[in-house]
């Protein structure tokens, strides 16, 4: 039997082809053709063909779709950054820097990648395979970067069994790291021109800040050095990082070896903006550690001026600043009630007379502020009061007779809790008493709720002071970020450049972490920076097998929190061969 194709015309003239099974047989020995059945037009049986064939070898109904998704990779994390990044104008200055000195152009795309790593997956250059394995990484071009695996057998036998990357591609990070060391000042000069001109930052006012991070191993010995850790790391060898910012964006830091005092810093931080930044005159504000009486010096020296907060204390003065708090209050901007019965918690603010020419104090007393630190007192005194009772006890029963056991026993209750600043006690006739402080309980509660504010600019009116001091402890709670969201460390190379490029990386991780806090904090959205990385995750890149050797694409919206993140940013196209295209009209 086989298949027969038979043309019939119509009376309108149009020809139609018939398909027919036919059989030949032998009739009176000749043979003859003899049709067994008619299957229809051709036309009509055409896209019926596969389906015809399944039922004649009698194969079952295929799914409704043999689409299926071959793998997905976290896209918004990364997504994100580069639409930061090139808000930012970082893509432009890179490239203009490495252009002038003959390098391919993909500094910028690299240290991008370095970047975004470090806000939603912090690992070594060793762990950026494994990263390429969960994200979607790529350059401007849309070109994606791939991990680069050492097969098992060449990296058992090698030297170093424990590294799982190619060489080229490690040499790939190292070298970004070493580029991006050597154009750091210019980077950092450009970007805060730029940032700048976005912003119309207030450049008189310079905030500066310290803090550290240690090694694992023994790090570079011109810069890693025991110090005070604020890691609790004490064993571990540090570096210290400063970070300066104005109006809340990191402009430039600076590393110094781990074993100089912050104040030792200054002179160097301040000397580096008159030069680099090439601001003559700003208005420094800096942490109580920093601005000594010796840096105040400096400051005068360079006609410099600053606003710090001065330690409660650790001054002597500061007691008598209090007691001369008794001139009119002035009422600073109110903060934004917990609810719309209540009312905000007020600051006021008062100019008091100062114990030297010049030097300016204002006394500032805090509603919020006392209703905390009033609590946690009471909580501290709870704890030394039910550990002193306890050993009241003790003494009465006998179980305690020696005076030196109970002095030690008392000395080491009031060591915790900060005891000593609210409790004292008697040991007579061997009954052991304790009771509040006299002296330095008063002191306590007259301190609460109390900040006093320093300066020597003649202009500045008490207010403006305390919006100073406020903006100077929002951006030291931005500035824990550094090390609490971007995970700087600990850090394992051992040459000095490295560690100074790795620091680097951060610090742009830092800024463009800065970058979408402000973005969501102007767009009204009640989410820190760091839940909207850890949100951006749900977006994803998926490649879907179509059959037939075809493949596609897509971009899921991610969650409903992800999309409104997107949509503030004005993020529209999600699709990372979208944003190759516009990258190459605008070129």
């Amino acid at each position: 039997m086989y298949l027969r194709t038979t043309k019939l015309k119509r009376p309108d003239g149009h020809i139609d082809e018939y398909i027919r099974l036919v059989e030949s047989i032998w009739n009176n020995g000749r043979p003859r053709h003899q049709i067994i059945c008619n299957l229809g037009r051709k036309d009509l049986l055409a896209p019926h063909a596969e389906a015809l064939l399944r039922i004649l070898k009698g194969e079952q109904k295929p799914k409704t779709s043999s689409a299926e998704a071959i793998g997905a990779w976290d896209w918004g994390v990364m997504l994100v950054a580069r639409q930061i990044w090139g808000e930012l104008g970082l893509p432009e200055s890179i490239d203009g820097l490495v252009k002038r000195r003959g390098d391919r152009g993909e500094l910028a795309d690299r240290a991008l990648a370095l970047v975004a790593n470090r806000l939603c997956e912090p690992t070594s250059e060793h762990g950026m395979a494994r990263w390429l394995e969960t994200d979607y990484v790529c350059d401007r071009a849309g070109r994606r970067w791939l991990p680069q695996w050492r097969e098992d057998g060449e990296r058992l036998a090698s030297r170093r069994p424990r590294v799982r990357v190619k060489d080229g591609q490690l040499r790939q990070w190292y070298r970004t790291l070493d580029q991006l060391v050597t154009h750091k000042k210019a980077i950092e000069k450009e970007l805060f021109i730029r940032l700048r001109n976005l912003f119309s930052l207030k450049v008189d006012l310079v905030f500066y800040d310290l803090t550290s991070t240690y090694f694992e191993g023994n790090g570079p010995s011109e810069l890693a050095k025991h110090g005070h850790s604020r890691d609790g790391k004490a064993r571990n060898r540090q570096v210290l990082v400063g970070v300066v910012m104005i109006d809340g964006w990191p402009i430039a830091h600076h590393v110094f070896e781990g074993n100089q005092r912050d104040c030792a810093t200054v002179q160097s931080v301040v000397k580096e903006i008159e030069e680099r930044v090439g601001l003559r005159r700003v208005v420094f504000g800096g942490d109580r550690g920093m601005v000594t009486s010796k840096n105040i010096e400096l400051l005068r020296a360079r006609r410099q001026g600053y606003v710090v907060g001065l330690n409660r204390r650790r001054r002597p003065e500061v007691l008598g600043y209090l007691q001369r708090a008794t001139g009119p209050w002035q009422q600073c901007r109110t903060g934004i009630a917990a609810n719309e019965k209540a009312e905000a918690p007020k600051t006021l603010v008062q100019e008091v007379a100062s114990d030297k020419a010049g030097v300016r104090v204002f006394v500032a007393h805090s509603d919020e502020r006392l209703a905390y630190e009033r609590a946690e007192r009471e909580k501290s005194m709870q704890r030394v009061r039910e550990q002193l009772s306890s050993l009241e006890h003790r003494v009465a029963a006998g179980k305690l007779k020696a005076p030196e056991k109970i002095g030690a026993a008392a000395a080491r209750i009031l060591a915790r809790n900060h005891g000593i600043r609210y409790y004292d006690w008697e040991l007579k006739e061997g009954r052991f008493r304790y009771f509040e402080h006299p002296v330095n309980f008063k002191q306590e509660q007259a301190l609460e709720g109390k900040y006093l504010i320093q300066t020597e600019e003649p202009d500045l009116s008490a207010v403006k002071a305390v919006e100073i001091y406020k903006e100077l402890s929002e951006v030291e709670r931005a500035f824990s970020k550094l090390k609490d969201v971007i995970e700087m460390r600990p850090i394992y190379h051992q040459k000095a450049h490295r560690v100074q490029a790795h620091i680097f990386v951060a610090s742009l991780a830092f800024l463009l972490d800065r970058a979408l806090e402000k973005k969501l904090k102007s767009a009204g959205l009640d989410l820190s920076s760091k839940e909207a990385w850890q949100i951006l995750k749900t977006v994803r890149v998926v490649e879907i097998d179509l059959g037939h050797g075809e493949h596609k694409r897509s971009v899921t919206q991610g969650s409903a929190r992800a999309a409104q993140i997107l949509r503030e940013l004005g993020i529209k196209n999600l699709d990372p061969d979208a944003l190759a295209k516009s990258g190459k009209k605008a070129a």
